[in-house]
Order: structure tokens, then sequence, then C-alpha cells
């Protein structure tokens, strides 16, 4: 299951030089960063075609559907960078797959089934790097949605599981709101940031590590963050030692500007 999800640097450097190479997706964003495409352009794994998150994995923001929701055209862009039905992709960025698991999750809802993410991401790969744009040949790909599961704010509010918070740990206590419009966390959500998934080199804990940090779930399971980004990641790690989860799309982001929502706070 895990390399269903993942690919090792080491793995992916044969697949590119074997007879069916992956696509690249190169998914460099992070909260409050707007250099990404730049950092792209300075060096990037051989072959791989930017992504931008804003703007392509994501709708403009509204108060009510919060800071990224679902892109209305994510078929557009697929086809841009030259995905197609019968290729493998493997999306990457320099934050562990904190962002690269939006491409992840948001193709793999799309329909697509041969999609992973490099794990530990641009740190992990010791093979060659490449400057400048890549433009891939467009392709004709036919995206639908669905295939993962999303839940909506009525069904944050009324989950009979366990619903995750990704967030950090301040964060969900409501010490601290750096971009929301109200501070805290959905009553009966627990705490699980996502950045305590991976090692300090940014690559996942092992199985046996990621089994001992859900081992006290109840199902059904499902996952918010800040706007459905980093909730990607923890449902990509919760995938990769056969756990569905749901993900809430609109996430704390929408749920915080909706003044009829209940907010906790607390550990």
């Amino acid at each position: 299951m895990r390399y269903d999800v993942l690919v090792t640097a080491e793995a992916l450097e044969a697949e590119l030089a074997g007879p069916r190479s992956p696509l690249l997706l190169d998914v460099r964003w992070a909260l409050g960063q707007t250099d990404g495409h730049a950092r792209y352009v300075s060096g990037h794994l051989p072959g791989a075609v930017y992504v931008d998150l804003e703007t392509e994995l994501a709708d403009p923001p509204t108060a009510r559907d919060g800071r990224h929701p679902l892109p209305s055209d994510l078929q557009s862009s697929a086809r841009r960078w030259g995905v197609r039905a019968d290729r493998p992709v493997v999306a990457y960025d320099a934050v562990g797959g904190m962002s690269a698991a939006r491409a992840w999750w948001l193709l793999r809802w799309a329909g697509l089934g041969d999609v992973r993410l490099l794990d530990g991401g641009l740190g992990a790969w010791t093979g060659p790097l490449e400057a400048g744009e890549v433009t891939p040949t467009p392709s004709d790909v036919v995206l639908s949605g669905g295939a993962l599961a999303t839940i909506d704010a009525d069904a944050a509010a009324g989950w009979d599981g366990s619903l995750l918070d990704a967030r950090a740990a301040e964060r969900f206590r409501g010490e601290v709101e750096p971009v929301d419009p109200q501070a805290g966390h959905i009553p009966g959500a627990l705490s699980s940031p996502t950045a305590w998934l991976l090692e300090a080199d940014g690559t996942f804990l092992s199985d046996e590590a990621l089994r001992r940090r859900f081992a006290e779930l109840s199902r059904p399971v499902a996952v918010y963050c800040g706007s459905g980004v980093t909730a990607a990641h923890e449902v990509a790690a919760l995938a990769s030692i056969g756990i569905d989860a749901a993900l809430y799309p609109g996430s704390w982001s929408q749920w915080s500007n909706d003044p009829t929502r209940p907010v906790a706070t607390g550990a």
C-alpha cells in the first residue's frame, strides 16, 4: 500500500530511465510564499512541469467556500501538464509533500489511479536538476470527480467517527491564527498535525510508526486543515497504511467564516 502512494527517490530515478517514465509535477508552494515558480525555474527534476497551486489546484478564495476551493476546471490544467490516463504521475515539492499532496489528491479524486508522491520531495533527490521552463505536449485526458470521498461543513459538524485536524497544534488549540477569522477548531475534532507524520528529513514515517499514530482512530475517518491543502497530505499518509479518509475541502477557512458554526478551543 505504501508504494501505491509514495515512491522513493531511488525508485523514481530508475523509473525515469525505464520504458514507462512518469510525468513529474513540481508543486512548490507554502503558506505565505509566492516564489514557487522562480525556484522551479532555477532548478527542478528533469522534465518536471510546474503546477501553480493557487491558480491550477484551487478556484479563487471566497468566504463561503474557503481559501482553496476545489478547482472547477482541473481537466484543462491536467491537459496542459500533459497528464494521460496511461502514464504514471509523480508530484513533489520542497516541504515533505505537504503541497504536492494537493495534486496527488485531486488527480486521484478525478479518477487517475497511478499517482504518487516523491517521498522526501526535492530534498531526497540526488540525481541531476535542470533549469528553465518545461513546456509539455498537451493531452486530451478526460477527468471526472468523486473517486475519493469528501465531506462538507454539515457532515463535519455531525461526523460519527474520527475528524482529524491536520493543522499545527497551536492553531488547533486556538492560541494563534495567522490567516483565518477565528482561532480554534471544529468541536469534536482531534488534533493530528500532518507535520508529525514526517521524519526530520521530510520522508514519511515508517508504516509501523504511522499505524501507531493512528491506532486509536474510530471509523469512518475525515480530515481537514486550514484550507484543504495539508489535509490531503494526511489523507495520503492514511492511505499509505490502508486507511481510507474523506477530505473536508472547505476546512477551517470555510468553517471559521460562518458565524453560525461553533468554535472550540483548547487541547
